[in-house]
């Protein structure tokens, strides 16, 4: 999820009661729940290592505890003032269980189970950026203000200062986690209709449906059978006819994919891929080498894809070159 979602929620979740555990509860929790990203440093390498750390170690279960005590460190260390440890250490790995639930709700996953398992972990339910969840949290704060205009003839300011905010905090809370699970029925709605049709007469191997910006009725559809993907956008409002899906070629293996997906790039790419799809053209700058690549059909859309791994192989295949990029 984005950075705005999770410094949202740990204000929220803050101003909801956490901010009575211990002094500065509010600058933990914001640390905390943000602090799991702090792999983006490992974009400094480059495309190919943010697609490997990212989401990596910080974000599982096991380094949650890990997480929660570097923010509380480093809000004492900050603010040179004694914070109550276990309310504080407690406060964290909450807003640490924050980010993790928040990133699970995406399609682009997490590896919550490491260093056991690699396996990445979603719920597809999510869009980033999430333009009604924004609405939400922005009410959750907007709302105090105006409750505090009327009622501030009627409380003490001893009484506003020590609730202030809390109620719009609650709402907003319950009202995204009310979302979040209307967004899981749609999307299981979404994926039904894709499991229950026949494209070009064959049944699916297995379907994905992604959220889409700004329409939780809208979901983009990917089939995936044998030998071809077929793509279209899900309406839960109309009747889904699978006759108007992209369908999507799925290239016969050979040597030069073989020799490209044993490149770092392309290794780091498919280890997180759901959905790939690889597609092979001749170079028109290097004679009889080829170009290939290789795209994940959850991001972008097949005409313009998101996350792409690619590798120039010429005909010893020998690998000129390789790359992953994303938008």
């Amino acid at each position: 999820m984005d950075p705005l979602t999770h410094t949202a929620a740990g204000f929220f979740l803050s101003r909801a009661g956490l901010n009575r555990w211990t002094p500065h509860a509010t600058a933990v929790l914001l640390l905390a729940a943000n602090i799991p990203d702090c792999d983006v440093v490992a974009a400094a390498g480059g495309s190919a290592s943010y697609l490997v750390w990212h989401r990596h170690i910080t974000h599982s279960l096991i380094a949650m505890p890990i997480m929660a005590l570097l923010a509380v460190a480093v809000v004492r260390w900050i603010f040179r003032r004694p914070v109550r440890w276990m309310g504080a250490f407690g406060a964290a790995m909450i807003g640490v269980g924050s980010h993790l639930l928040l990133d699970l709700t995406n399609s682009y996953g997490i590896r919550l189970l490491l260093p056991f398992s690699s396996r990445w972990l979603r719920l597809d339910i999510a869009p980033l950026p999430d333009i009604w969840g924004w609405v939400i949290l922005a009410l959750g704060i907007g709302g105090p203000f105006l409750s505090g205009l009327v009622g501030s003839e009627i409380a003490s300011s001893r009484v506003r200062a020590r609730n202030h905010g809390r109620g719009g905090a609650i709402f907003a809370l319950v009202v995204f986690a009310l979302y979040d699970c209307g967004r899981a029925v749609l999307h299981d709605r979404a994926v039904n209709e894709l499991a229950s049709r026949l494209y070009q007469g064959t049944a699916p191997a297995r379907v994905a449906a992604t959220p889409t910006p700004g329409n939780p009725l809208r979901w983009g559809g990917i089939v995936e059978t044998p030998g071809f993907y077929a793509y279209e956008m899900v309406d839960l409002t109309q009747d889904f006819d699978p006759t108007r899906a992209y369908l999507l070629q799925k290239p016969d293996p050979s040597p030069a994919m073989e020799a490209a997906s044993r490149t770092p790039a392309f290794q780091a790419f498919l280890q997180w891929a759901q959905y790939p799809l690889w597609r092979i053209a001749p170079s028109d700058e290097i004679e009889n080498a080829e170009i290939v690549e290789a795209y994940d059909l959850r991001f972008g859309s097949p005409a313009n894809p998101a996350f792409v791994a690619r590798a120039v192989v010429d005909a010893n295949l020998k690998v000129l070159e390789s790359s992953f990029h994303f938008r």
